[in-house]
């Protein structure tokens, strides 16, 4: 079963390295972005769409709620109830890549489905992602696949700390056509990876070695999926078929996500975040609020209408 994944790769490490991604750096992301995204005449995210979540491992309730409660922040019907700045404001970037022609994307929290006894293993390959993936909704529909900390994922680590792509549909369209669900998946690096896939709220690896900013959800695991999960939503909602807009290699794309690496607030230079809100409470970073008092990091989004990266601070 074939499918093509887009992935989210360390983006600290590309900022602290000026590392070349789609023969692209950093400064060239934000100096000389004009048309930096292309259009490859796909098909986009339009409609109503719903986000089923497939949770494979053990994720406490308070985890799951993190990730639920992101959901529905992203929805225009909550944006009244959440303080700005806001991730349904965040979200709305994602709107000035569609044509006039094409509905409006709305996404609403789907079913959930729970795999708590391993049932394919703790070391799982693309296709096994794909399977578990498949169990969502086949039509108008992202499907979630957000693996435990105890899971291994090919690649989770040393070149990715998630991806999206698509699979083939069981079902049929009219005609006889046949058609394909669009699906993302991400790890909790919380103790595999989390000076990786987890930054700013681990130390690093490698480079500046200043200290981790405290994680608004107080879950450095779960606060850096939501991360991840956010940037791969917008690269799924822009290019969820490949040929959408990305620029560079296919198999590799830079996305509206991907094209900001490192960069959450302005200010954002290599090893630095830039200037996040911090709570005077808890003294958590962040730069959006959701709903039910959330607050959340999220990544920059390519805008396209001003060839710049967009922050929320």
């Amino acid at each position: 079963m074939a499918s093509t994944s887009y992935l989210v790769h360390f983006l600290f490490l590309f900022s602290i390295f000026n590392i070349s991604f789609a023969s692209r750096h950093l400064t060239e992301l934000v100096h000389d972005s004009s048309n930096l995204l292309q259009y490859h005449n796909g098909a986009l995210l339009t409609g109503d769409i719903s986000v089923n979540l497939i949770w494979y491992g053990n994720f406490k309730p308070s985890q799951k709620a993190i990730v639920i409660d992101f959901i529905d922040s992203l929805s225009n019907k909550q944006s009244k109830s959440q303080s700005e700045p806001s991730v349904a404001t965040w979200w709305k970037t994602t709107e000035k890549y569609q044509t006039k022609k094409s509905t409006k994307l709305s996404l609403r929290l789907g079913k959930q489905i729970s795999d708590q006894s391993y049932s394919l293993g703790k070391t799982l390959t693309d296709n096994h992602l794909v399977q578990l993936a498949s169990k969502g909704e086949s039509r108008n529909a992202v499907n979630v696949v957000l693996t435990a900390s105890d899971v291994t994922v090919d690649g989770f680590c040393s070149s990715r700390c998630g991806s999206h792509g698509s699979g083939p549909a069981s079902a049929k369209m009219t005609r006889g056509k046949s058609y394909k669900f669009a699906y993302i998946w991400v790890g909790n690096s919380e103790t595999q990876c989390p000076g990786q896939c987890a930054w700013p709220f681990h130390q690093p690896i490698y480079g500046p070695q200043a200290a981790p900013l405290v994680a608004p959800n107080n879950d450095v695991g779960l606060d850096g999926m939501v991360i991840n999960l956010a940037g791969l939503l917008a690269g799924t909602a822009t290019n969820p078929f490949g040929n959408g807009y990305y620029q560079g290699d296919a198999s590799a794309p830079l996305e509206a996500a991907s094209a900001c690496p490192g960069v959450y607030a302005k200010g954002a230079y290599p090893g630095y975040a830039g200037d996040l809100l911090v709570d005077a409470t808890t003294g958590a970073s962040y730069n959006a609020h959701g709903t039910n008092g959330r607050k959340y990091l999220l990544p920059a989004l390519y805008d396209p209408s001003t060839s710049t990266c967009s922050t929320l601070v």
